[in-house]
């Protein structure tokens, strides 16, 4: 009943599978990303099918940011999905997620933006919304998504909406980042915009609706 929700409200991302060609390929690019501390991933490999083979695979986590030369993260205040205060450092275990992020720039955003990767078993379910204003910002440019370890990190999702949404309260050295345009961001066109001042439960509501009633009208 509640992936039947979800399917309803947000789009839901498809389930990876990886032959033993691809195993043996993503397990040398990651070693060697390792050992170099950064990852240059050539055509034809996707970004996020990477990532997800490296989430199913190793135990690590992902953040996605505008900024490409981190060393390190330090915790800090920021606010958890279901709205509580923290200081801590965020990352998450998606693939598709943290390229959001790494793609966004925040130096366009007017107002505020609203996203989210919900859990349901096995499934992933997306929604992304950025505020009017900052929709027709040009609010797009190259990142970077850092490999974590996961040792220090807890799962933050419990109850009936569970987010991918780890967190760290110690510092946290990075394994290797990879650079990201917006064009390895799979939900780009997907992007809906809402009023600014609009509660948050219905752009949540409303946000398939939208990018599936732009689509109609544009064709």
């Amino acid at each position: 009943m509640r992936s039947l929700l979800w399917r309803k409200l947000f789009f839901q991302g498809a389930k990876p599978s990886f032959d033993k060609a691809e195993l043996k390929r993503y397990l040398h690019i990651y070693e060697e990303a390792v050992l170099l501390q950064t990852c240059q991933l050539d055509e034809p490999i996707q970004v996020d099918r990477f990532l997800q083979y490296l989430s199913s695979q190793h135990p690590i986590l992902f953040h996605g940011t505008n900024a490409a030369e981190i060393q390190e993260f330090v915790p800090r205040p920021q606010t958890l999905y279901t709205g509580q205060m923290t200081e801590a450092v965020f990352a998450t275990s998606d693939g598709i997620w943290p390229i959001f992020y790494a793609v966004f720039n925040r130096k366009k955003l007017n107002v505020n933006f609203r996203n989210g990767c919900i859990e349901s078993g096995d499934q992933r379910y997306y929604f992304f919304s950025l505020s009017e204003e900052t929709y027709h910002n040009d609010p797009w440019c190259d990142g970077a998504v850092y490999v974590l370890p996961r040792e220090s990190f807890k799962k933050q999702g419990k109850g009936l909406l569970n987010f991918d949404e780890w967190i760290s309260l110690e510092p946290v050295k990075p394994l290797f980042q990879i650079r990201v345009k917006p064009s390895d961001f799979a939900y780009l066109h997907k992007v809906s915009k809402h009023c600014s001042a609009e509660c948050i439960l219905k752009t949540w509501f409303m946000c398939k609706f939208r990018v599936e009633k732009r689509e109609h009208t544009s064709t």
